[in-house]
């Protein structure tokens, strides 16, 4: 069976480390205090799940979810992500983050600024715009009327193909904005941000997100 690393256990984390293992996969998930700070949730998590260090989760995963605050980049381990899927989940807040000025122009996107620490891994943008606590309560089958879809954005088809599998797998169908130069389109206040959406809603409202400073 896959397993996925997760490095952050935060509020992201957490649910998706519950969606993946109640869907079979395997989990190895980290955060930034030690694994011994976790073991309560592996412990709900059950059998499937470890913990470890974000390296160890790096190393562990088949594919690895990253999901820690956007000025946390710096310590995702490199190395141990050479050549693997890495989804990003993060988001920009300036009230959080502090203002990075290639941000607010729009010169780059978050999940560029992962892929530049990341130069040889596959980044792919994903679940930035669903709040945590909607990921298990909104999960349904494939072919459920009205699915709710999740957005993505990557320079690689093979990690948005990836991404489409494990979003249908954890109950969610799947919409690409592009590469990751478009994955503003996801971000916070463009129209995909938040709501319950299908499939034709989030492409229609995709395609109707304004560039920053525009």
């Amino acid at each position: 069976m896959t397993t996925i690393g997760i490095i952050g256990a935060g509020h992201i984390g957490s649910q998706l480390a519950r969606a993946a293992t109640q869907n079979g996969y395997d989990v190895v998930i980290s955060n930034s205090r030690g694994p011994e700070t976790l073991s309560e949730l592996v412990e709900e998590l059950g059998p499937k799940a470890t913990a470890a260090t974000a390296a160890g989760a790096a190393a562990a995963g088949d594919f690895v979810i990253v999901t820690v605050p956007l000025g946390a980049i710096p310590s995702i381990p490199v190395e141990p992500l050479v050549g693997k899927i890495v989804i990003d989940t993060n988001n920009y807040y300036f009230e959080r983050d502090g203002h990075i000025a290639d941000l607010d122009n729009g010169t780059t996107t978050v999940s560029s600024m992962l892929q530049d620490h990341l130069p040889q891994s596959k980044v792919v943008k994903a679940f930035n715009h669903i709040h945590f606590d909607k990921i298990l309560s909104t999960a349904t089958p494939a072919g459920t009327p009205d699915r709710r879809a999740l957005g993505t954005a990557s320079n690689f088809p093979e990690a948005i193909e990836l991404l489409t599998t494990f979003q249908d797998a954890i109950g969610f169908a799947t919409v690409s904005a592009g590469d990751l130069s478009e994955s503003w389109r996801l971000d916070r206040d463009q129209p995909a941000y938040g709501p319950h959406q299908t499939v034709e809603q989030l492409t229609a409202n995709i395609a109707a997100a304004t560039p920053v400073g525009k």
